[in-house]
């Protein structure tokens, strides 16, 4: 059997996709059960967090087994195999292992460092072992992520890099400012009870937040949470809990709200978020005309004095004798004459004509005026060779570049916010557009992954990524010695099975004989024995823990002739002594 990972994660597929695939906890459940009744998986686990859902199992075949579990990650995510499948990435054996222990570090996190994944790590081999479909595989690969994790964040400084993703978010709603200082003397909401909603109201009133309001669906979790904020002794902030129902009246009176819920719809609506900031602000609580949208938001700018739905006054309607169709374009936000987009889409002859008008000659061959700035007339009517290029270039990438740029677009500047959101959900709790709500910041899981892509590497990074590459090399040869170790107490079984039966012979050929002598007589033969074995058994396990040394354990049962079933057995008694462990 051999180890397989198949999975997405933000590096591999976007947020919008991810947001999709996440998995609650039931579908969770049924996705291991569904994997270890598989044909080509014998063991199941799954590592489901904000930014990643992996499934990792031990498999008897590489290509069935990746087949079968990309099939089963889009039957229960709900996202269909062709669509899934350019974000999947598999990993096999020692490069399965490698992603894991780098997972386990912060290494593959969107906040490079962070600890939380050790938690998320050891909830998933929970949950595998609380359903029997962790065997001796994973359950060792998972504990020793746990252990090369914790010695990652005590031997390195990889925690002066990482931060939680909460304290990442926060530091973006505060635009890169000190978050204590902004954070003081805020009311704070806090939607959901769990892990990472309890870590945001732990992280506000450390903070100096004046208020925390802890609203959740389960009202005495939520009690539970506002209780230890309340009685702790490194924060004196006012916490209380309300029900679910009341989340809109105290996002009014808020100033921060953080939301983490297992919700599979939206908690807080644009609407509702609109409300809230209503009559707090100078302007509408609505998207702002001509506001350039936030990170991660699709859209272009309006042209200085466009209304929607209109040309802009020096865009459009502004320029005489272009070749264009204007009432076929004067809808598209951001359009300009002058921009590249004005060539989108052009047919050879419409090229030739806009060439000849952007450089401000005459269309059909005339000699063509002097540009603003130039000394003398330019050369004559474009070549006719360089058009067809042009308009080849057009119909390969559907732009190409004019000689000159864009116009300029005025940006009204945006009121502060009164509101601040942190959506640390998947899928999201908040919706998207109240990027766009005046005096709304609002920082989700995609903003944060725009955000970490620029962000500075540790020099404890190389350290950890040793670290991780020793780890690995000593559990893969553990794992390979530990592949012979079945075949070696079968070996010394029939061993000890031969040197009975001989005693036994001797005790029928030699009935006189008295206790002692007998007693010495069978010390000797097994002294004998175990020295004959000795060496040969060492070694083979050294041979084993090498890479390629998997073929060792076969060359032993053929040479000894030893009963697969005896193996086998050895090894089902293993696997059992191994659960009954218990996680580390």
């Amino acid at each position: 059997m051999s180890l397989l990972v198949v999975g997405l994660s933000h590096r591999s597929a976007p947020v919008s996709v991810l947001e999709r695939a996440s998995l609650n906890t039931d579908a969770q459940t049924k996705l291991l059960q569904d994997t270890v009744a598989a044909e080509p998986a014998a063991e199941a686990a799954v590592l489901a967090t904000c930014n990643r859902i992996e499934l990792y199992a031990d498999v008897d075949k590489f290509h069935a087994g990746v087949a079968e579990l990309s099939t089963l990650l889009a039957q229960h995510s709900g996202v269909g195999l062709e669509e899934l499948t350019p974000y999947l990435y598999v990993h096999y054996e020692d490069r399965a292992v490698h992603h894991l222990f780098s997972v386990a570090c912060g290494l593959d996190s969107m906040v490079v460092g962070e600890g939380q994944i050790l938690g998320q790590i050891k909830d998933s081999l929970a949950r595998a072992q609380e359903l029997n479909s962790a065997g001796r595989l994973l359950n060792d690969l998972f504990q020793q992520a746990l252990r090369v994790g914790k010695r990652a964040h005590s031997e390195t400084g990889i925690d002066r890099a990482g931060q939680s993703l909460v304290t990442f978010g926060l530091e973006q709603l505060a635009a890169g400012g000190d978050v204590e200082t902004w954070a003081r003397g805020k009311k704070a909401l806090v939607i959901g009870a769990g892990s990472m909603s309890s870590l945001a109201a732990a992280t506000l009133a450390r903070a100096g937040v004046a208020e925390v309001v802890v609203a959740n669906r389960t009202f005495d979790r939520a009690e539970r949470l506002a209780q230890i904020l309340t009685e702790g002794d490194d924060t004196d902030v006012l916490a209380r809990a309300v029900p679910m129902e009341s989340v809109p009246v105290e996002l009014t009176r808020a100033d921060v709200a953080v939301s983490c819920t297992g919700a599979t719809g939206l908690v807080l609506t644009a609407e509702s978020v609109a409300a809230a900031v209503e009559g707090r602000t100078a302007a509408p609580a609505d998207v702002a005309d001509g506001s350039p949208a936030p990170d991660g938001e699709l859209g272009r700018t309006a042209a200085p004095g466009a209304e929607r739905g209109t040309p802009a006054a020096t865009g459009l309607g502004g320029e005489d004798g272009c070749p264009l169709d204007l009432p076929a374009v004067q809808g598209t936000a951001g359009f300009s004459v002058l921009g590249e987009a004005a060539v989108a889409g052009m047919a050879a002859a419409d090229l030739e004509q806009h060439a000849a008008w952007v450089d401000n000659g005459t269309v059909g061959g005339a000699q063509r005026a002097a540009r603003p700035g130039t000394a003398g007339p330019l050369d004559p009517a474009p070549d006719a060779d360089a058009i067809a290029a042009l308009a080849a270039t057009v119909a390969t990438v559907g732009r190409i570049p004019e000689r000159r740029r864009p116009e300029p677009a005025d940006e009204p500047p945006r009121p502060e916010p009164v509101l601040f959101l942190l959506d640390l959900a998947m899928p999201r709790d908040i919706d998207a557009a109240a990027h766009r709500l005046t005096g709304v910041r609002l920082v989700d899981i995609e903003s944060l992954a725009e955000a970490s892509a620029g962000a500075p590497m540790a020099a404890d990074v190389d350290q950890v990524r040793r670290i991780v590459s020793d780890e690995v090399a000593a559990f893969g040869a553990a794992l390979r010695a530990a592949h012979i170790t079945p075949t070696v107490v079968a070996l010394r079984t029939m061993a000890a099975d031969v040197v009975a039966s001989e005693i036994a012979r001797l005790d029928g050929r030699l009935p006189g004989l008295d206790d002692k002598h007998r007693a010495e007589i069978t010390q000797t033969v097994r002294r004998v024995v175990d020295k004959l074995l000795h060496a040969p058994t060492v070694r083979v396990k050294q041979l084993a823990a090498e890479p390629g040394g998997a073929g060792y354990a076969d060359a032993l049962r053929t040479l000894f002739d030893l009963d697969p079933e005896t193996v086998a057995a050895v090894s089902r008694a293993e696997d059992s002594t191994e659960k009954d462990r218990g996680p580390a």
